[in-house]
């Protein structure tokens, strides 16, 4: 990991909150997120932009984006570690007892986003992390890309709800839940990253929270987020069934997850990614430990997830039937 620009270090006193933002190219909205999250008021924080292979042209760019400041700091790692290893290493770097996150083509809504999402944690003690709303920059409508709760809950997108997982492209997770459930599993490298340290966390007592009034505004870019022709389905489909299989889940239990994938595959036109993605699961789980969900945790997945997502052929027309976002 290289300092490129910006403070060593934060500070020695304690502060608020650590914002990490992940950076590969992108130069221009990367310079407009670092921007957002240096607007923050009424809230102690520092910046840490990491980035994970920039061209040189652009990692010059985002230097003079944070160049003489003491609240914010340049890294770039030694290559791309995934969204799951490159925050692992962002958050690591901070102390702040609030981490917060937003993708690099996203911005905080106002300057007073990040202090209000401290505030929640201040006054929810038993939350773990805060899922906020995303919704599409250029008008404000919400982002179906990056809605990752059931269906049926779009209509409260603007209210506040528990949840089992929160959405990376812009949350909060309180430090002393980060360093109890051990951060992210780097060998997700990205997808269901989120959901799986949220499971951890909701083992050990946390509670995971959606909050509508804490709005992230995202440049929904196709060409960049829905390459599902490429690999994304594939992480898609390995992720989900290695942390089944890491939560204590049969491959009995599975079947009918695995056959809704290849069903979906199939109809999405990425069903090879699927084939490869079942023995690529299997591979990874028989390297992880196992560590069953306890009986609490899974009555707290059924109330807040199962719950919501209606009848067997509700989930088979809503979840497996549909096309894949980005696909006409």
């Amino acid at each position: 990991m290289q300092h490129v620009a910006g403070a060593l270090a934060p500070p020695v006193q304690p502060y608020d909150a650590d914002v990490v933002i992940l950076a590969v190219d992108r130069v221009e909205e990367t310079e407009q997120a670092i921007a957002s999250a240096l607007a923050q008021r009424a809230v102690g924080r520092h910046l840490f932009v990491v980035d994970q292979g920039s061209t040189p042209e652009n990692l010059a760019r985002l230097a003079a984006c944070v160049a003489g400041r003491d609240d914010a700091t340049l890294v770039r790692l030694d290559r791309n570690y995934g969204v799951a290893g490159g925050r692992n290493r962002g958050s690591a770097l901070g102390h702040g007892r609030v981490i917060v996150a937003i993708d690099n083509d996203a911005e905080f809504a106002d300057t007073q986003t990040l202090a209000r999402a401290v505030a929640a944690m201040d006054e929810a003690p038993d939350v773990g992390a805060l899922g906020f709303s995303i919704v599409v920059f250029a008008d404000g409508r919400d982002d179906l890309s990056s809605w990752g709760y059931p269906s049926s809950l779009l209509p409260r997108a603007g209210e506040n709800f528990d949840s089992v997982t929160f959405v990376g492209a812009g949350h909060a997770i309180r430090r002393a839940a980060w360093d109890a459930a051990g951060g992210y599993d780097a060998a997700l490298f990205f997808n269901w990253e989120e959901y799986d340290f949220s499971l951890r966390a909701i083992e050990q007592g946390w509670r995971i929270r959606y909050r509508g009034d804490l709005v992230v505004r995202h440049k929904v870019s196709p060409e960049q987020r829905f390459a599902w022709s490429k690999t994304r389905w594939y992480y898609f489909v390995r992720n989900r069934l290695y942390i089944a299989r890491k939560s204590g889940d049969g491959w009995l239990a599975l079947a009918p997850r695995m056959a809704g994938y290849l069903v979906k595959g199939v109809r999405n036109g990425v069903v090879l990614q699927t084939l490869r993605a079942i023995p690529a699961a299997a591979r990874m789980a028989r390297a992880a430990p196992r560590a069953p969900l306890s009986p609490r945790a899974r009555a707290y997945l059924a109330q807040n997830d199962i719950a919501h997502r209606g009848s067997p052929l509700t989930r088979i027309r809503r979840e497996v039937l549909a096309l894949l976002p980005g696909h006409a």
